[in-house]
């Protein structure tokens, strides 16, 4: 879960030999790669900005000056004059192990490069990777408001869940949300465990699944984590890029719309990152707005039918979604050091799950 910097309201970047987070192996990658670029003056001499707003990783943009040097080694264009290239750095987070697998996370990477999808992978280091610095701005948390790019991010997510990624196209969601309960109660204490009612967990986890099990259950591969910090747009064409595929599985493609509507409650740029916002969660009108544009093909209006199931399965998989952060959220508060209070996040997540379940989902 990575929420990136507007690459426009970058802070002020920081001068170093590649800053003192950057590892020694990174360091060297960096050197290797701007090396081979004829454009870069010294491919020493770079500049590292922290990218805010991250809870699972630690991002930063590198970027070095480019202009070929005269034969006294300055180089020849005034140095305001001169452009920059930029890479993008991503050192993973503490215990992400316990969410996903690494090697599985960067095969999706590579796939959707290949796709046209995403960034291209520069180069790896034993905790990270270099990737491609993709020029376009990152959305906001008031832009999935905005009908217009609410519409864009529809058919993206559509074009997304069509794709054709190698691997088992089995669902993921459940073995996931089991998976990290068990973790969690391997990591809480008791009191931890009582607060997050987290020994009825299974029950509700089963209950839920049989509940969904007879719904709009069409099977796409899904982001799983489609807040506004990964999705980018090109200003020019409009054109959005969805980036950061750590969670990325086959599943229902309700679950990932599920998620989405939920993330429109965060603001991860703000004074309290981890402060939920549910009044901002999309109504009823928005919601049927996105699912329109979403099962469109080609401007045909889809079936009345299908718009008001699949919106109905939607609301049962926002229950789903507020289990898996929850669990994310006490699993990470025990393994994760970024500065991130992620036991109230993951209160929150819980405290939507219990209000908004209903009285006929049986555990």
């Amino acid at each position: 879960m990575v929420a990136i910097e507007n690459q426009s309201q970058v802070a002020r970047a920081v001068a170093a030999e590649a800053g003192p987070r950057i590892p020694k192996e990174a360091r060297r990658l960096l050197h290797e790669l701007a090396a081979a670029w004829a454009d870069v003056a010294d491919c020493r001499a770079l500049q590292v900005v922290p990218l805010k707003g991250a809870m699972t990783n630690e991002v930063y943009q590198v970027r070095w000056l480019t202009g070929v040097p005269s034969a006294g080694g300055e180089a020849e264009e005034p140095r305001g004059e001169r452009e920059v290239r930029k890479v993008l750095v991503r050192i993973y987070g503490d215990g992400v192990d316990l969410f996903f697998d690494r090697e599985d996370e960067v095969r999706t990477f590579e796939c959707m490069s290949r796709h046209g999808q995403g960034p291209r992978l520069l180069g790896r280091f034993p905790n990270g990777r270099v990737e491609e610095f993709i020029h376009a701005r990152t959305l906001s948390a008031a832009d999935l408001r905005d009908p217009e790019i609410s519409a864009l991010v529809a058919s993206k997510l559509r074009e997304f869940h069509n794709l054709d990624m190698p691997g088992p196209k089995s669902v993921l969601i459940w073995d996931r949300l089991r998976n990290w309960l068990k973790t969690a109660k391997n990591l809480c204490s008791s009191d931890e465990a009582k607060e997050f009612r987290l020994d009825s967990l299974e029950n509700e986890i089963t209950a839920l699944q049989n509940d969904v099990s007879g719904d709009y259950h069409w099977i796409g591969f899904c982001h799983n984590d489609l807040q506004y910090g990964n999705i980018m747009i090109d200003e020019e064409t409009n054109m959005l890029t969805i980036i950061d595929y750590e969670y990325a599985s086959f599943n229902p493609v309700a679950y990932d719309i599920a998620n989405h509507f939920c993330e429109m409650a965060a603001d991860y740029h703000s004074a309290n990152p981890h402060i939920l916002d549910y009044s901002k969660y999309p109504d009823m009108d928005e919601q049927k707005r996105f699912v329109k544009t979403y099962l469109s093909i080609s401007g045909e209006e889809p079936d009345a039918e299908e718009v008001e199931n699949l919106l109905q399965s939607i609301d049962k998989y926002t229950l789903a979604s507020h289990l898996v952060w929850g669990l994310w959220g006490i699993i990470s508060d025990h393994v994760n050091d970024i500065d991130f209070d992620y036991k109230e996040y993951a209160r929150q997540r819980f405290e939507q799950y219990w209000q908004k379940k209903p009285a006929n989902l049986q555990s």
